[in-house]
């Protein structure tokens, strides 16, 4: 009998077989559009946050997460898979997006597991303080900080047309909040801890429209390995995982219904990544199974180059 082996979602089978089971993914996303930050119930087709098809091994038993933006999207499937794995986790998300916080904290929970709501605008280092006291006090402790909230808007038109206002939020949102998240948490952060920071494919890869976004990305890049060396010598790891065209509600609520029409079509593998796709990156890296990970970004992009 060959060795078993564990398929995209989290089934085992055995090694003898012919064809591993993938589960299905929708490869067309139809145009369409939504006022930001964007809701998932209004999404078509509806992403998948691992919810059903991720089965726990118990990999992350008796951690504790903390995750910003986990209201939806990527944040959401990270947090049901940590739980799924046997994780407690705290979520960190505006308070305008508390109907998909509720959400996630009910599915976290419905797998027996806690879940924190902290709403929390990250903009500001106080509030990353109180973020990271809040959690302590919650769950106990921190084993995993997962930076993950960021804000985006496509601009049309080129360098002239991105505003202030726009370039200060991207910033303070995406780079200004990641770094006052790990100064915070980084006291808390005992050996075997570590950091995971969501980037982008736009730091490789950049779009016009992005010109902003893509700068923060390619400079998380950066922050990641700079911490890596800083916090290695304490047994801390700190990566980051850069994900390609996720099916996010970002992505409808931030673009034009013709630029989401075939969102991700243009990947060597020909569709959209789902959210859950991206958090099992996130989940190896949080794992024992990564325990000499560290400084490295981590790509989930359907194909395109991550160097």
């Amino acid at each position: 009998m060959g060795r078993p082996r564990r398929h995209p979602g989290g089934s085992v089978s055995d090694s003898t077989s012919s064809t591993p089971t993938v589960p299905d993914r929708p490869e067309h996303v139809p145009g369409q559009t939504q006022d930001w930050p964007g809701s998932v119930a209004a999404m078509d087709p509806a992403p998948d946050h691992g919810e059903t098809s991720w089965t726990g091994r118990g990999r992350l038993t008796g951690r504790r997460a903390l995750i910003t933006g986990g209201d939806s999207g990527i944040g959401r499937a990270v947090a049901l898979t940590y739980a799924h794995e046997g994780a407690d986790v705290a979520i960190a998300y505006l308070p305008q997006e508390s109907g998909g916080a509720e959400a996630t904290r009910d599915a976290v929970e419905a797998l027996g597991r806690t879940c924190l709501l902290l709403p929390t605008d990250q903009r500001t280092e106080q509030a990353n303080i109180d973020l990271v006291a809040a959690t302590v006090e919650g769950l106990g402790g921190i084993d995993v900080v997962v930076s993950n909230a960021a804000f985006q808007m496509g601009v049309k038109g080129g360098i002239e047309n991105f505003t202030d206002s726009q370039l200060r939020q991207v910033y303070e949102t995406n780079v200004f909040a990641t770094f006052w998240l790990v100064k915070a948490a980084s006291p808390h952060l005992a050996p075997g801890s570590n950091v995971i920071v969501t980037t982008s494919i736009q730091a490789y890869q950049p779009s016009g429209p992005l010109l902003d976004y893509a700068s923060t990305k390619a400079a998380l890049n950066n922050l990641v390995v700079n911490l890596a060396a800083e916090l290695g010598p304490r047994g801390v790891r700190v990566n980051a995982v850069a994900p390609g065209p996720i099916w996010t509600p970002l992505i409808p609520s931030t673009f034009d219904e013709e630029k989401v029409d075939g969102f991700g079509s243009d990947t060597p593998l020909g569709r959209p990544g789902q959210p859950v796709e991206v958090a099992a990156a996130f989940v190896f890296l949080a794992s024992d199974e990564a325990s000499y990970v560290s400084g490295t970004v981590l790509g989930v992009t359907g194909g395109r180059a991550v160097f």
